[in-house]
């Protein structure tokens, strides 16, 4: 028997030994603790524990599996709460209490629970990789629809179940592969975490994430099947971000996963989940949520594993056909478990102390993304949004600079605009998108014909403001002409009535793209017309007098989201505002 030589934190070594593969799953010691196989040579093999190693000694049997890292994938995934290798926190905590004993034992799914299943094929049929052969309804809102394993040959169905109620592991359904051997289907698979799985097809990237925060959708969109990281220090407001998008971007699944937070957040994030009402369904949000909480507290080569794990559940609803969004909240925690680990593994230090393979670890994470055709013929997107939390707000160190090379979508927090109470604080100036080209079609069509060259002014407005306020900072604004005046007045709409948003106002926590048009259509209007009024020699003081920048600002509030025709009352008001101010002269011709 394997018996385990040294131990060095998580990582344990067995001498000499020929019983294990690179990537195999196996048991530590007499507790049984789940463990990873990462090194393999003639000397020694080297495993990482990802649960807590005190009073592990010398000598204790190390048992092997035979198979990778795997998550077991069926029913009963949505609603539940795992940690960091897909264990049931529920569970463990009636076995163990509220912190987890090592050695804990919990199937990741309920074996007991019976699911309502309608089987959806007949003998006779053939079934290859990805095709559903039986549905359940899983929540309310979300129907679990089991597909043929990627690693199953296919072949025919010989023998089916009739519709009933099934526990995951009972046979519904049994095939004859093309060897002759005969394969029963359960409601459950396997997938080993670190290995993508695979889809017919990738798409184009041609359709937004709709977050309905205006700085996003406008400024810097984010696409289904898209990546995006949200940088930010301490306090800027990242989890806050990431809880809004996962209330109201327009994704059938959310999974949220907390990756090396403080346990007192990830228990208010578990707490505010359970009471948040999904306003596409009206039922509790987490109908279609899913919650991986491994926190600063727990084993750190679990959290390192906790996003492969993250990912693997949301590409297995993504090939069922739906739309998946990944908060992973922070990868910067998950990294400093990298650089740990590398440490034990007495590995070259590259920058900052974290492991040469940094990179090529964040690449492998964020281009699990993607708009595919599944196996099965439908179409699914995984779209992930990671929060970065650079120490001292030091977007240079190496997670923020690796991960900017590898998303295209890049929110940069800030620290005076949090501060400051600007929500969502994300820097409209240091913020960017590479999305903006591939959804321009998308918005033209769906939104308005000149959506992008809307977005284009506004955003030129706010880069012209910028170069002036360094004006402003060294000699005030009395040096400014009158049009330079406007403009800033004219920024300061844009900034305060358009970007910064309430969430706790009904018709300003979530704004629909027609009226994010409509808001920055009429600022470009006024500013259109002030600029005429000036040419025609009026002062910028009476134009600023007839109170539309504050109005403005107040139009988020004051227009409902389901009253859109109200922006033509103000259009009108606004022409006449300005005539009376050129004296009954024609405005607008």
């Amino acid at each position: 028997m394997d018996k385990i030589y040294s131990i060095n934190g998580p990582i344990v070594k067995v001498k000499a030994s020929r019983s294990f593969s690179m990537m195999e799953m196996v048991y530590v010691g007499k507790k049984r603790l789940i463990s990873e196989v990462i090194g393999v040579n003639s000397d020694f093999t080297t495993i990482q524990v990802y649960e807590g190693t005190t009073g592990l000694m010398p000598g204790e049997p190390v048992v092997g599996t035979g198979a990778a890292m795997s998550a077991v994938l069926g029913p009963g995934i949505i609603t539940n709460i795992f940690d960091g290798i897909e264990r049931p926190l529920r569970s463990l905590a009636e076995l163990s209490g509220a912190y987890i004993a090592d050695g804990a034992q919990a199937d990741p799914l309920d074996k007991q629970k019976k699911f309502d299943c309608t089987i959806k094929v007949r003998v006779g049929d053939t079934l290859s990789a990805g095709q559903i052969y039986c549905t359940c309804p899983e929540t309310a809102v979300i129907e679990h629809r089991c597909m043929l394993s990627p690693l199953s040959k296919g072949g025919e169905v010989i023998w089916t179940a009739p519709d009933g109620s099934y526990s995951i592991d009972e046979t519904v359904v049994k095939l004859k592969n093309p060897n002759g051997e005969t394969e029963e289907l359960t409601l459950c698979q396997r997938w080993p975490i670190r290995t993508p799985r695979p889809s017919a097809e990738r798409l184009p990237i041609d359709r937004p994430l709709i977050t309905g925060q205006r700085v996003i959708d406008t400024i810097a969109p984010i696409a289904k099947g898209g990546t995006a990281a949200i940088p930010g220090g301490f306090g800027t407001g990242k989890t806050m971000t990431q809880h809004q998008l996962a209330k109201w971007c327009d994704a059938d699944i959310i999974v949220y996963i907390g990756c090396g937070e403080r346990g007192n957040e990830m228990t208010q994030v578990l707490e505010e989940f359970s009471e948040l009402i999904d306003p596409r369904t009206g039922r509790p949000l987490t109908d279609r949520t899913v919650l991986i909480a491994n926190t600063s507290n727990m084993p750190v080569a679990a959290r390192e594993a906790s996003i492969y794990t993250g990912i693997t559940l949301a590409e297995y609803y993504r090939d069922m056909g739906y739309h998946i969004a990944i908060m992973a909240d922070s990868t910067s925690r998950w990294a400093e478990a990298l650089r740990e680990l590398s440490g034990r593994l007495e590995e070259m230090p590259a920058e900052e102390g974290f492991p040469a393979y940094l990179p090529s670890r964040i690449s492998e994470f964020y281009e699990r993304a993607g708009y595919v055709k599944t196996l099965g013929g439908s179409e699914g997107s995984v779209s992930i949004i990671g929060a970065v939390s650079p120490q001292g707000s030091d977007f240079s160190e190496p997670v923020t600079q690796n991960t900017k090379r590898f998303v295209r979508c890049f929110w940069a927090l800030d620290k005076s605009l949090a501060y400051a109470r600007h929500y969502p604080a994300i820097n409209w100036n240091t913020s960017y998108s590479e999305y903006t080209d591939d959804l321009a079609d998308y918005f033209k069509k769906n939104v308005a014909p000149d959506f992008m060259q809307v977005r284009q002014e506004i955003s030129n407005i706010l880069l012209e403001e910028n170069r002036l306020m360094e004006i402003v900072k060294l000699m005030g604004t009395d040096v400014l002409p009158d049009d330079q005046k406007l403009l800033i007045e004219t920024a300061r709409a844009v900034r305060v009535g358009f970007l910064q948003q309430n969430a706790y106002h009904k018709d300003d926590t979530y704004v629909p793209l027609s009226k994010q048009y409509l808001m920055m259509k009429i600022t470009l209007e006024f500013y259109r017309l002030a600029r005429q009024a000036l040419a025609d020699g009026a002062a910028v003081d009476s134009v600023l007098s007839l109170g539309w920048i504050e109005k403005l600002i107040k139009i988020k509030y004051d227009i409902p989201n389901d009253k859109e025709e109200m922006f033509d009352e103000y259009s009108a008001q606004l022409k006449s505002d300005f005539e009376k101010l050129n004296g009954g002269a024609a405005v607008g011709a």
